[in-house]
């Protein structure tokens, strides 16, 4: 299942747990990155096959027409069309490429729910200055005890040559995503019958570890700051909500305040961490799942599998263009899977499994890890029975007004009850993700600001 090299033999035979403080690679082996390595530590080769070509830098400029960041992105292979659309029919020719939930997505709604493959590009980039910090990084960076965090890493990837499953767990956490973001989407849990009702907001996030004047001293255990503004509906407009995001959340948790637009106070709110149920999801969704995974790891014993090649969504920019209505992307079960794009690619395979008399809804959760950008694209969530219970898939696209691979949209499956929840749907929306903005001081970011800008 998995494909074999040294390094990844290597990441195996070690204990791949999180139990101690792990030591920074050798300067010989950092040596890799930006030589057969990427700057971020991805394989620069293609495989045997070609099926995946080699990374040459990713998209280094926008397409033509692009006007600047807050714009919704050009496709940039509006050309492209289907390799191949795996289907119920002919699942047992590709699934060795997919994970259990896109086999359980795919036996669940045999007659609708499809995967489109199109050809495989490799445009997964980020500024110079990342990345200089990540091989800066690779020969620093070390685990606090217990994995709960990290010291010595700052402004890129922390582990681009990962030793463990929680170091390549906190690559994923702490990726690239600018500086300073503001974005209006809507979120919507989709029922048995495909109802829903949209709730929208605005967001701010100051991404304090990625201050290019800052430093690791600089952060004081504060990764973010985030805001969140609900525009929609009126029963809710006018509430806000603010945290303070923590990188060792065991030595200091989260800190949130929420502000009540009809009584125009500011309360802090309980820690919502692990598997606290999101409101706005209907329950389809945990604390921990935001982001396919946030938060603190120590609730989970964290093994790196290795990599494997994989069909997972990339550059979906059809899905999240301007003017596509949400009625025709959320269909009764899934996603339109005619929206989306499909492509073969290189993921590390990171399992977590439960520890011994800790509580969490997941027993078992496997990350499937994008080696050109560390963004989760697929997670696997199980229950207490073993049995697969939940799939999120992150449709992953280039923001080249960065640049950096995130997610236009990420969606939270229950194959249970056969629901699923949306994140970040912007298409209907004026504008995209903008990370132009002046970054505002950090004292927009407190309980007294969220009071003064809260309005109904």
């Amino acid at each position: 299942m998995f494909i074999s090299r040294s390094l990844i033999a290597a990441a195996v035979a070690i204990a791949c747990t999180a139990g101690s403080a792990m030591a920074a690679v050798s300067p010989q082996e950092a040596a890799k990155l930006g030589q057969t390595l990427t700057p971020y530590g991805a394989e620069k080769a293609g495989n045997a096959d070609g099926t995946i070509p080699e990374w040459t830098g990713g998209i280094t400029q926008p397409p033509a027409g692009y006007k600047g960041s807050g714009q919704h992105h050009i496709d940039p292979f509006p050309d492209d069309k289907p390799l191949f659309t795996i289907t119920r029919a002919n699942l047992e020719q590709y699934q060795d490429k997919l994970s259990a939930g896109q086999i359980a997505l795919l036996k669940s709604y045999p007659e609708t729910y499809q995967i489109p493959v199109y050809q495989s590009r490799r445009t997964g980039s980020a500024p110079q200055w990342v990345y200089d910090n990540t091989i800066k990084n690779a020969t620093t960076a070390k685990l606090v005890e217990g994995g709960n965090g990290f010291v010595d890493a700052y402004g890129g990837i922390p582990f681009p040559i990962p030793q463990s499953g929680v170091e390549a767990l906190w690559n994923h956490i702490v990726r690239y995503r600018g500086s300073y973001i503001t974005r209006r989407s809507a979120e919507v849990a989709v029922q048995r019958n495909g109802a829903y009702s949209p709730v929208v907001s605005e967001v701010e996030a100051l991404f304090r570890y990625y201050d290019p004047k800052g430093s690791y001293a600089d952060l004081n255990n504060i990764l973010f700051y985030y805001l969140n503004f609900t525009k929609s509906p009126a029963r809710l407009a006018g509430d806000a909500a603010l945290v303070h995001e923590t990188l060792d959340q065991v030595k200091e948790a989260r800190q949130a305040w929420g502000y009540a637009a009809g009584q125009r106070r500011v309360r802090r709110a309980p820690n919502l961490a692990y598997d606290t149920p999101i409101g706005a999801s209907e329950g389809l969704r945990t604390a921990d799942d935001t982001d396919m995974f946030n938060g603190a790891p120590d609730r989970y014993d964290w093994k790196l599998l290795g990599k494997k090649e994989m069909y997972i969504p990339y550059n979906n920019y059809r899905l999240a263009a301007q003017g596509v209505k949400y009625k025709d992307v959320l269909q009764v079960g899934h996603i339109n899977p005619q929206l989306t794009r499909n492509e073969l690619h290189r993921v590390w395979v990171v399992e977590g499994t439960l520890k011994p008399g800790v509580r969490h809804v997941y027993a078992k959760r496997t990350l499937f890890l994008d080696e050109d950008s560390w963004q989760a694209a697929v997670m696997d969530q199980y229950d207490s029975r073993g049995e697969l219970w939940r799939v999120s898939i992150a449709y992953l696209k280039n923001y080249y007004d960065l640049p950096t691979t995130w997610s236009a949209m990420e969606a939270f499956h229950d194959l249970q009850s056969r629901r699923y929840h949306v994140q970040n749907l912007d298409s209907e929306e004026s504008s995209t993700a903008n990370f132009s903005k002046p970054i505002p001081a950090e004292s927009e970011f407190t309980p007294s600001a969220l009071r003064r800008r809260g309005t109904r």
